[in-house]
């Protein structure tokens, strides 16, 4: 299963597009975090724009593994491939580190392009990576691998290929000057977009507007990270100047939560009866996963 080009660089493009007008005057562009097809049908019936998928949720969904580096290229690809084909939204990918230096690098962008992914974030953690969130600051390369490996990314793009973002990691370690200025460069190698990552603190608010006004690019946010950004509604995004806000955990920490609850009742109480109310049923479920348009397409041609 794979996608049609002309849908690819259709969906590309409107991405290109929005993200140019938005946290500028127009709607933060909203990006759920998906980890499976599933969750990626899920959120186009829920009418959002665009989706994210999550490297963190993609290695416990694929491994039962924290994100510690340890989905490659191969794996992460064909899983996008997957969720790519199903929908008609543009898909946002966590591409880790990019997965090596300049010549895998180009392999990287060749194969989410060939999986009709429309963005991906390259960010500067040293391999093996961690998962920003995790507790303690990440090691980053020294800051002139870090911009040539984005300008690398965005060399090896085709012409109708995916947009870059380059994600820094350094604010914990380094400081917010040096997170700006390295986003700064990658705005200059040629990058659509920046991703600066950002742990919960007092003052996270103030540290995502100095990035807004001092990187002329569109600027991504991460907002599971808590603290006053959890407060935050769709208009206060775009009046901090936000063009990309991505929920990574939103979808993976209900669903565990949900999964956790009924199978206790289903333990404890020797039945489903606790849960259904909040279950689908199994029409709503078929309907999610567009059982009708297959059934009519069947329809078309008996076999």
């Amino acid at each position: 299963m794979s996608m049609h080009p002309d849908k690819a660089a259709r969906l590309r493009q409107a991405l290109r597009e929005r993200l140019a007008r938005a946290g500028r005057g127009e709607p933060t562009l909203i990006a759920p975090g998906v980890y499976d097809a599933y969750g990626a049908r899920m959120v186009q019936h829920a009418g959002f724009e665009a989706v994210y998928m999550t490297g963190n949720g993609v290695s416990a969904s694929l491994l039962g593994k924290p994100d510690v580096g340890l989905v490659d290229l191969t794996m992460i690809t064909a899983h996008a491939r997957r969720v790519a084909a199903c929908i008609d939204l543009p898909l946002i990918c966590d591409a880790d580190t990019g997965y090596g230096a300049a010549a895998a690098i180009r392999r990287t962008v060749e194969e989410f392009e060939a999986a009709g992914v429309a963005a991906i974030h390259i960010e500067d953690q040293q391999s093996p990576k961690r998962c920003a969130q995790f507790p303690g600051a990440r090691a980053v390369l020294p800051f002139d691998v870090a911009v040539t490996r984005i300008a690398a990314a965005a060399a090896a793009r085709a012409p109708t290929g995916l947009l870059v973002i380059g994600r820094t990691d350094c604010a914990a370690s380094m400081g917010l000057d040096e997170a700006i200025r390295r986003a700064q460069e990658y705005a200059q190698a040629g990058a659509d977009a920046v991703f600066v990552e950002l742990k919960a603190h007092e003052r996270v608010l103030d540290d995502i507007r100095a990035v807004t006004e001092q990187v002329r690019i569109p600027c991504m946010i991460n907002l599971d990270s808590g603290g006053p950004l959890a407060d935050l509604r769709f208009p206060d995004l775009a009046g901090l100047g936000i063009a990309l806000a991505i929920y990574p955990g939103l979808l993976r920490n209900a669903l565990g939560y949900a999964m956790r609850e009924a199978l206790g009742h289903l333990r404890d109480d020797g039945s489903t009866i606790a849960m259904r109310d909040r279950m689908l049923t199994g029409a709503e479920y078929s309907e999610y996963l567009g059982l009708s348009e297959v059934e009519a397409w069947e329809n078309q041609f008996p076999a």
